[in-house]
């Protein structure tokens, strides 16, 4: 009975989650319907469904997982690419864009998780700063490899280079798809918000009802207790990878997003450096490492904010560092006010036993 309780409240609780993030694209809907929406806004809204999608992805491999990764960059990177070099090779075969982009989005996800499989075997062999420290190698050698990266495409096929155009050695009527630190340029702009609002729900439904089934308590229970979860028959090797893979995937469809939305990627550090995953992770500290919801609100306080506050020059940081420090305060507060409380319980424990 307690069991159903707990099953029926984690149901309504995701149902919270799905019905906040409708309520955004509906208000949205209205102020465009309105004309209230400002050019502004109008460019915020495809990158902060973007970075929505990645900050509940690594909430997925810190939060549930508890495993610090800093190279979550480096799975975008590696869905941004994959996916636009998708679009711009299957240009002929596939004339729609929208159908294009649909199948770029599962090339992107699929790459992605190939990746996250791949770094993830040797990886989550480490612990706390050793596999922070090397996954954020994996995200700087990503975005170093594709800035020397060149690929060309002519009627004998794909040609591939590290050196420069000249060397792919095309034909007159061939095309550089890849340029280097250029990276892609011409790709459709695919992306809309309302794409983006069906990823994001995609990507809770997928995180959500991995957490509340018997894979993801196996994973929290991994996190929790290493040696209890394997001394019970849990196969930890197996669960890590699966919550790592699954969380790099869900980054690398964040990334085929990002890609079409702009007309020209390349991966500088700006777009999939250090920067980016920090970023990232900050979305998902702020919003409470394991809260799927307050990592969303985070992320979209957080990529608007600067923007909106842009009239401020002078003060636009300053209060930009005030609300860092008070989201900081604000999450912690509650968290301090539970851990106080199970003290207090423990010692009016121990001091009945002490009596008795």
């Amino acid at each position: 009975m307690k069991m159903k309780s707990v099953k029926n409240k984690a149901a309504f609780q995701n149902i919270i989650t799905y019905a906040i993030v409708i309520a955004a694209w509906v208000f949205i809907q209205i102020l465009g319907g309105t004309g209230h929406m400002t050019s502004l806004l109008k460019g915020l809204l495809v990158p902060i469904c973007t970075y929505v999608i990645l900050a509940v992805s690594l909430n997925l491999t810190v939060g549930i997982l508890g495993e610090l990764s800093l190279g979550h960059a480096g799975f975008m990177c590696v869905g941004a690419f994959s996916g636009a070099f998708f679009t711009k090779v299957m240009a002929d075969a596939i004339p729609s864009v929208g159908v294009r982009f649909f199948f770029a989005l599962l090339v992107g996800a699929a790459a992605a998780a190939v990746f996250g499989v791949l770094i993830g075997i040797p990886v989550l062999r480490l612990k706390g700063d050793y596999l922070a420290i090397v996954t954020l190698a994996f995200g700087e050698i990503i975005k170093n490899l594709i800035n020397v990266f060149y690929v060309g495409k002519d009627s004998r096929g794909l040609h591939f280079s590290m050196k420069d155009v000249a060397s792919l050695k095309l034909e007159k009527e061939g095309e550089v798809i890849i340029k280097g630190a250029q990276g892609i340029t011409g790709t459709p702009k695919a992306a809309t918000f309302t794409i983006g609002i069906i990823l994001i729900l995609i990507a809770l439904f997928i995180i959500l009802n991995l957490i509340h089934s018997r894979t993801g308590r196996a994973i929290m229970a991994i996190r929790d207790n290493r040696i209890a979860a394997e001394s019970v028959g849990i196969n930890i090797t197996k669960y890590k990878l699966l919550a790592f893979s699954i969380s790099a995937s869900i980054a690398g469809v964040a990334g085929v997003l990002y890609a079409h939305n702009l007309s020209s990627l390349a991966a500088t550090p700006k777009n999939f450096g250090y920067n980016m995953s920090i970023m990232i992770l900050v979305f998902v500290v702020l919003g409470g490492i394991g809260n799927i919801r307050g990592s969303i609100i985070a992320a979209v306080v957080l990529t608007a904010l600067p923007e909106l506050l842009r009239g401020l020059n002078s003060y636009r940081m300053l209060i930009y560092a005030i609300v860092l420090i008070v989201m900081m305060l604000f999450n912690s507060a509650p968290k301090a006010i539970e851990m106080r409380k199970r003290v207090i319980e423990k010692l009016k424990k121990h001091h009945g036993k002490e009596e008795a």
